[in-house]
């Protein structure tokens, strides 16, 4: 679990354990045991905001497979005629919406975005509305 890794990685810097006061060893045991269950209810809200995203943009018309384990999801740009470079341009430009150009992780990227899931859900949404309003624009 969590909680052991992060035990075993206190443990190994024992001569500054050795100085932590009854208290600080007690807190920082505590923190290491309820450490599961924060983990636990943060995997879950990001699992929530993934599947808002990636559905949304599914549903939208870009097609996009669901990441396993990032905060990005990688739509499929290319049915809206647009480079990943000219479509992150005027997305953001005409609708507020930061994507990276696909082209930047390689020749390979082309005729994608990079989109981040790392921020709050009513962001997510109203992203979504912006996306679909720029893609039905074109």
């Amino acid at each position: 679990t969590l909680a052991a890794l992060l035990a075993l990685a206190f443990c190994a810097s024992l001569p500054a354990l050795l100085q932590l006061t009854t208290a600080d060893r007690q807190a920082a045991l505590a923190g290491l045991q309820d450490a599961d269950a924060e983990v636990e209810r943060m995997v879950a809200e990001y699992d929530r905001r993934r599947r808002l995203f990636v559905d949304g943009l599914n549903r939208i018309g870009l097609d996009t497979v669901e990441p396993r384990g990032a905060f990005y999801a990688f739509p499929d740009i290319s049915s809206t005629g647009l480079s990943s470079g000219e479509f992150a341009e005027r997305l953001l430009r005409e609708q507020e919406v930061a994507m990276i150009p696909g082209d930047a992780f390689g020749a390979s990227g082309e005729g994608y975005v990079r989109a981040s899931i790392a921020t709050a859900y009513e962001k997510l949404e109203e992203a979504l509305v912006r996306i679909e309003r720029f893609v039905s624009d074109l």
